[in-house]
């Protein structure tokens, strides 16, 4: 993923709507590019589109993929369906959460790391799991999570 450039950015819009895409389809290809979708988007968007800035909103804040800020160099994702939570993910979660000092939805001041919710990665029968830097990890436990977490310092 590259660093926001405008004019990239409403080529990415232009290209999803004259393929037919809906709005979330150049959603997906903002974040594909950019890895966010930045302010600077919403109003081609909203012309694209016609749609009002609240509706644009509306679609990015309903999908937890679509994020308004650049996510660390390192993403976790730890999953919240009811499947991980039967079998320790709210633990884990609250492990990440004191491990890290980051909420969920949060990246570190330094860039390094963004932790977020996930809900299902079709991993129900070997939970917890969770998505690191986009790969799936099953059966993560606190120790597995703190040697994923020490090998991301740089």
């Amino acid at each position: 993923m590259n660093g926001w450039n405008e004019k990239k950015s409403v080529a990415v819009i232009e290209e999803t709507f004259k393929a037919g895409a809906s709005l979330t389809g150049a959603l997906r290809a903002l974040v594909d590019t950019f890895g966010y979708v930045d302010e600077a988007a919403m109003t081609p968007l909203m012309k694209t589109f016609a749609r009002s800035r609240a509706e644009v909103l509306g679609v990015i804040s309903y999908y937890e993929d679509f994020r308004q800020s650049p996510p660390g160099r390192h993403v976790i994702r730890l999953c919240q369906a009811e499947a991980c939570q039967a079998v320790g993910g709210r633990e884990l979660t609250r492990h990440a959460q004191e491990k890290t000092g980051l909420a969920l939805h949060e990246t570190s001041p330094d860039g390094a790391l963004t932790l977020e919710p996930v809900y299902c990665l079709g991993l129900c029968a070997n939970g917890p799991a969770a998505l690191i830097d986009g790969q799936p990890v099953a059966q993560l436990n606190a120790a597995a999570l703190d040697t994923k977490l020490t090998g991301f310092e740089e």
